[in-house]
């Protein structure tokens, strides 16, 4: 299963051109597989970015997060483990939501990122660079 960090969630239902060929054929097989995931907290910042007014999804999103797990979409929950596995991740940075996202990801999927800063990190995350 591939996890989108948030940014490659958007990016990737907005058909955002900011997303290279090759991970767009990648999230597109995926789903077609019913294997595509984002972290339970990924659906928090993106209505943290739209409360704030730096993204428009032009509906509300409880709609917007309604229509992509009847797309397909499968949301990961934040238990305990990950909350406590996110903190023990040596080198990465402080951002708490990154954090979460790749505990999450740690678990076993391969993490869809643009954000350097993870894909910088030297810890045991399998990553695609959403660039790509």
């Amino acid at each position: 299963m591939i996890l989108l960090d948030t940014h490659v969630l958007v990016w990737s239902v907005s058909d955002e051109s900011k997303l290279g060929e090759r991970t767009r054929a990648v999230i597109d097989g995926a789903w077609s597989r019913n294997e595509v995931a984002v972290s339970a907290i990924t659906f928090w910042e993106v209505a943290l970015l739209q409360n704030k007014g730096r993204l428009d999804l032009q509906e509300d999103i409880d709609s917007w997060r309604t229509s992509l797990l009847d797309d397909g979409l499968h949301e990961l929950p934040v238990d305990g483990q990950i909350g406590i596995q996110s903190v023990e991740l040596n080198d990465l940075h402080g951002d708490p939501a990154d954090r979460i996202i790749v505990a999450t990801a740690l678990n076993g999927h391969q993490l869809v990122t643009a954000d350097s800063r993870i894909l910088a990190w030297s810890g045991p995350l399998d990553t695609l660079d959403s660039r790509s």
